[in-house]
């Protein structure tokens, strides 16, 4: 449960009992002589030796049913496959221990209604083909079952498909054997009984937007009746007794209709739209051992830390991690609200993230992730802030002297070698600090391990962290919280939202600025103080509006822009459902799952995209994959640029040109999960995951003017800082092609960037991008904002140059400091590793190599004002 990016990748499977049951052992019984039916008998050459299967498993989406009949089942006077007339072989023990399996519901009874067994029945499907998804709901969902006719009438009106119930999409479907008893024996039904059941089955599929296919029939005996329909002379019927195998799949390939025309599910309407709850996406940051994981642990699981880590451990995704007490990759949570209920691991019947979304439709998620502290591991730091642009963030900061952890809270050996020579805890969360302030993202601060610290020592780091806060013009806003919230926590207090409300929310609310309100709680895991504050502090907190292409740069100015673009961090591998398979020809039993956020735009299943940039056919694609492991000590990840590796690098020359040779590699969508809800599209702002099928190469040159060209290609390889993109009508019509980034020019208002040396390699975060790049060159020049200021003598038409002469009456040290303040920096960089494909006025952060006793974080902030090719 530690991150959405973890994926089952050996799905369960719908594997045949007629298989494994003919491999295991067979008991003798005589032959059967079978009379003729009008049922077409298609089983394969070994089902015929096939005298019985396997018992029914209780878990998976395999079910054994002796019928599905609505109606109760006649009595035979003689059947030749059991020795219990229209029965099971069980003895009466044995059927009763399984009798729980339908409590109350008898298979057909005159007290049961037809209703009720169609209802049962159809959840009893639903079951059976959640087993076969990566991941299924465990919450209940509405089910919509048809409204049976007359007891007589035809049910063949019934075998329409409806649309998909939502959470199958990614099923690999359910077998139902029919005639078959519990523990495998070939019992069997007449072929108006099997007939009837096939309705049956059909009509349940069709309401969960499924369809039947029979896959193996076989005549196992015969039976006899008394007819007493035929008059007083009841007459002695017979006839033969059928077992049969049907597969339920869910309905996502391309159909045939009534027209025998030929129409695809993937390209009609989504059946069900986007998540329309709102999220709210959280990183916490701090240093190493501010106890950041361990508050997050008591946020998602609803219990209170032992002082020893025991509320993290569920989170940790590597086993060094563990070990050491170290976070060294992003984790993710996720908590819902509604109203004031609090729904994570602690409340009944929630086991997965699905669970949280089906409580939250109309209130609020929350999508936390957690970050790593130490230097060594910076990298994850800037990624939680700049890549996956959170709407807030919350610095947990230690009210212990120095961050020094109680002997058992982590395994690590010393202050000393926990934060790297020369580098305090308290230095550490100050550097955290500044970089938030520098980003201008809404801040929240946490003040940790109030139990184990002092109240001088509380008092002199809050002193700090308020001086820091003051001086960029925020103000500071203590949420005081005296009661200690225990255990299983199920609702955010009524005093603490009203707290919120009137301390953040508000001056929030009338200024209009969510940057000019820091809210600080102080906390602990341990006691539980803070924990019901922070509950209520996320909840309240404000959502920026869905984020626009044009939130940047206006459209004229970069008439590129795509109509969708996803920001890719995580690349996995999974397997296609049955039924993609099926839907999308020539496509292979896997493909790959990009992981991160929607930027702008929409995504739909069925959408075709591109996805880049990759280096050229031309180039050797090894060579340009950067070495994304952690450097050695605890020094910036960019090594020293006298490495032998930036020696190397410096080398290199970046291929530009305006349009490279498989840059951009075309794609389908056939799968989408919002926060793990298997979904149908995803809106501008929303976190996910996304499964593609590239497009197969093509033999001979394909056509260049298009955007949907198919270059040959031998192997895909994604790597995090890529984009998903979905081409805007304009550049179908004009056939423009997006265009990936050999070099480009930032932007800072900092004068301190003027340091940069001309030649030296520094890393650039940009979006998901992480790169190695070269400084070129470093101007300055006055903001575009004054230049409209300016105002000459032929110019003043208004007579204010009397104005202008008390202007240029300043002192030389007040023109100085003017001149500074409205001063920009302008740094040309170029990319040496990959081309990168990088949004105009994106932010952008850069990171200079240093020694040990610097903490990492100390970047330049700035935004990108243009783009080489």
């Amino acid at each position: 449960m530690a991150s959405i990016f973890t994926f089952d990748h050996d799905p369960p499977r719908v594997n045949s009992p007629w298989q494994s049951g003919q491999d295991s052992e067979r008991r003798p019984r005589a032959e059967r002589s079978v009379t003729a039916g009008a049922v077409v008998e298609s089983e394969q050459p070994s089902d015929s030796r096939l005298e019985r299967l396997e018992a029914e498993p209780q878990d998976g989406p395999i079910e054994y049913k002796l019928h599905l009949l609505l109606r109760p089942r006649r009595t035979y006077s003689k059947m030749s496959t059991t020795l219990r007339v229209a029965g099971s072989q069980q003895p009466k023990s044995a059927r009763e221990a399984k009798l729980p399996k339908q409590t109350g519901l008898p298979l057909a009874s005159s007290i049961q209604t037809r209703q009720n067994r169609l209802h049962h029945l159809t959840t009893q499907l639903l079951w059976r083909l959640q087993q076969s998804s990566p991941y299924h709901s465990t919450a209940r969902r509405d089910l919509i079952v048809p409204r049976l006719p007359e007891e007589n009438a035809d049910l063949t009106a019934l075998e329409k498909p409806g649309k998909l119930l939502p959470g199958l999409e990614e099923s690999n479907g359910a077998l139902y054997e029919i005639g078959v008893a519990d523990d495998g024996t070939f019992v069997g039904l007449t072929k108006d009984e099997m007939d009837e059941s096939m309705t049956t089955l059909k009509v349940m599929a069709a309401s969960l937007g499924c369809r039947v296919e029979v896959q193996r029939m076989k005549a196992v005996g015969s039976c006899e009746w008394m007819d007493s329909a035929l008059g007083s002379n009841s007459n002695v019927q017979v006839a033969d007794l059928w077992v049969a195998e049907a597969l339920v799949m869910p309905i996502l390939s391309a159909q045939n209709n009534a027209d025998g025309k030929r129409t695809d599910q993937l390209n009609d309407p989504p059946m069900r739209g986007a998540s329309i709850t709102e999220q709210l996406r959280v990183s916490l940051i701090g240093p190493t051992t501010s106890g950041k994981t361990t508050l997050l642990g008591t946020l998602s699981n609803g219990t209170l830390d032992n002082g020893r880590g025991s509320s993290r451990i569920n989170l940790l995704r590597h086993r060094h991690e563990v070990a050491s007490g170290r976070t060294s990759s992003i984790a993710q949570e996720l908590i819902g609200y509604e109203g004031r209920r609090i729904f994570n691991y602690n409340v009944d019947n929630i086991n997965e993230w699905p669970d949280i979304h089906d409580r939250t439709e109309n209130g609020r998620l929350v999508f936390l992730l957690d970050s790593a502290g130490h230097p060594r591991y910076q990298r994850t730091t800037l990624r939680a802030l700049i890549g996956w642009a959170p709407h807030w963030t919350l610095l947990c900061i230690s009210a212990s002297k120095d961050g020094i952890s109680t002997p058992g809270v982590h395994s690590l050996t010393g202050a000393d070698e926990a934060m790297g020579p020369g580098i305090a805890s308290m230095d550490l969360a100050m550097a955290h600090l500044d970089l938030c302030l520098k980003l201008a993202i809404p801040l929240a601060i946490l003040i940790t391990k109030s139990d184990l610290g002092q109240r001088a020592s509380l008092r002199d780091r809050l002193n700090i962290v308020l001086t820091k806060v003051k001086a960029m013009g925020r103000i500071p806003k203590i949420l005081h919280s005296n009661a200690l919230d225990g255990d299983n926590i199920e609702e955010v207090p009524n005093n603490y939202l009203q707290m919120v409300r009137d301390d953040v929310i508000s001056p929030i609310t009338e200024s209009g600025d969510p940057l000019s309100i820091v809210p600080i709680i102080i906390t602990s895991a341990v006691k539980g103080m803070g924990i019901g504050l922070t509950h209520a502090l996320l909840r309240s907190l404000p959502v920026p509006p869905p984020p626009t292409a044009r939130d940047f740069v206006p459209l004229a100015l970069n008439p590129e822009q795509p109509a969708a673009l996803f920001h890719i961090d995580e690349v996995f591998e999974m397997s296609l459902s049955r039924a993609q398979t099926v839907a999308i020809p020539g496509s292979n039993e896997s493909a790959p799952v990009i992981t991160g956020y929607l930027r702008f735009g929409r995504l739909s299943i069925g959408d075709r995209v591109v996805l880049g940039p990759f280096p050229g056919d031309d180039e050797d694609s090894r060579t340009l994959m950067p070495n994304d492991h952690p450097s050695p000590g605890y020094s910036l990840s960019i090594p020293h640029p006298s490495s032998a590796e930036f020696a190397r690098l410096s080398s290199r020359h970046t291929l530009s040109a305006p349009r490279i040779e498989g840059e951009w590699r075309h794609a389908t969508v056939v799968n989408i999960r919002d926060l793990r809800l298997p979904v149908q599209a995803i809106e501008a702002g929303q976190a996910g995951s996304i499964q593609v099928v590239f497009d197969e190469p093509t033999e001979g040159a394909s056509d260049g003017n298009t955007v949907f060209e198919k270059p040959k290609i031998s192997g895909i390889r994604l790597r995090k800082g890529q984009v998903l993109a979905v081409p805007s009508q304009h550049m179908v019509d004009t056939g423009l092609s997006l265009q990936a980034a050999s070099s480009l020019k930032a932007s800072f208002k900092a004068p301190d960037v003027k340091s940069l040396t001309i030649g030296s390699m520094v890393t650039a975060y940009v979006g998901m991008v992480r790169a190695a790049v070269r400084v070129l060159r470093v101007t300055s020049q006055r903001s575009e904002f004054d230049s409209r200021k300016v105002i000459t003598e032929d110019d003043d038409v208004f007579g204010i140059g009397d104005h202008i002469e008390l202007e240029r009456a300043k002192s030389e040290s007040n023109l100085d400091e003017y001149a500074e303040h409205h001063t920009e920096y302008h740094v040309s960089l170029e990319l040496l590793t990959n081309r990168e494909w990088i949004e105009l006025g994106s932010q952008i952060v850069l990171v200079e190599g240093g020694p040990k006793d610097k903490s990492g974080l100390e970047g330049y902030v700035g935004r990108v004002v243009e783009i080489g090719e």
